[in-house]
């Protein structure tokens, strides 16, 4: 089977790369969208940057105040497994 023909784009005089159509619309890669740009030694890696920043669950636990009874570990599998019934059916 014969490989297909690369995409080749130009880099501007500002620097600026134009991303083929078909690859921003593969990638879901809306003007407005941020990449995180990393040099490998293939060449250069374009990753979507992710919405939040990395935190740890100590820096965040406790962050929402609750003052209801505390939950037991079957009642919230049975939240968890009720969303993905939710997500699911939804799909």
């Amino acid at each position: 089977m014969a490989q297909p023909d690369p995409l080749i784009t130009t880099v501007s005089t500002k620097g600026q790369v134009i991303l083929p159509k078909a690859i921003r619309q593969r990638r879901d890669w809306d003007a407005g969208t941020r990449l995180v740009v990393e040099e490998t030694p293939e060449g250069v890696l374009l990753k979507r940057a992710p919405a939040f920043a990395p935190t740890r669950p100590e820096a965040v636990f406790g962050m929402l105040p609750f003052t209801g009874a505390p939950k037991s570990l079957e009642d919230m599998e049975a939240g968890v497994l009720a969303e993905a019934r939710r997500r699911h059916d939804r799909d």
